[in-house]
């Protein structure tokens, strides 16, 4: 009878991939970004291992939402003082740090636990189009073109 084998972390490959976050959907763009984190493109993909590729997005100030969203999504952070809630428009929070708006929304869709936590250190965003990480040499990730429609 054969066993099913375990893949090993330190037998992992690790890519890098590379996202241009220009005229994408905020949410589409996430949970794409979401699953290579997770490795689910990868076939050794197991659920409650490190399976998954660095990604690198940039242009994160050029990504968009649909509707009225610009305008009447909030993102809430709190001090942890009485009274310390801070309240913020997506259009205010995408001036003042636009790389929060991709990395919280990403956050959202990976496993609420240490493995999430873990997965998020291998997600870098950046605004504009430079980054630091030339060397890794990472691959263009295609989104599907369903991710763009306007």
């Amino acid at each position: 009878m054969n066993k099913t084998s375990v893949p090993s972390i330190t037998t992992a490959d690790r890519q890098w991939y590379l996202v241009d976050a220009e005229d994408q959907t905020l949410g589409r763009l996430a949970a794409e970004v979401a699953s290579v984190l997770r490795g689910k493109n990868n076939p050794q993909f197991t659920p409650h291992l490190d399976a998954g590729d660095f990604v690198v997005v940039v242009n994160a100030e050029k990504i968009r939402v649909s509707g009225t969203k610009a305008q009447h999504k909030l993102y809430r952070r709190h001090s942890g003082r009485p009274g310390g809630m801070k309240v913020e428009t997506f259009q205010a929070l995408q001036e003042r740090l636009p790389e929060r708006i991709v990395e919280k929304a990403i956050k959202g869709m990976l496993p609420h636990n240490a493995l999430g936590r873990q997965l998020f250190r291998k997600l870098k965003v950046y605004r504009g189009s430079e980054h630091p990480h030339s060397a890794q040499q990472p691959k263009i990730l295609k989104l599907d073109p369903a991710s763009s429609a306007k």
